[in-house]
């Protein structure tokens, strides 16, 4: 059974990407080595995402690539 990190004292960053209000933010904590949880700023006591660091890692590739994904 996987357990989830202990995010207790975990420091939370926006996304740059982020609008910038305090209610529409995805944020993460950065300090758990191979992990990326993620969260959103609206429900900051809900239980967070938890992806593995090589899948974030290839899905904000993937949005940041050719495919025009998230472009204006």
């Amino acid at each position: 059974m996987n357990r989830a990190p202990d995010l207790s004292t975990a420091v939370w960053r926006k996304s740059s990407y982020s609008d910038g209000g305090d209610s529409n933010c995805v944020e993460i904590a950065d300090g758990n080595p191979g992990l990326v949880p993620v969260r959103d700023s609206k429900t900051p006591a809900a239980r967070p995402l938890v992806f593995p660091a090589a899948a974030w890692s290839a899905f904000v590739e993937r949005i940041k690539g050719d495919e025009g994904v998230f472009r204006g």
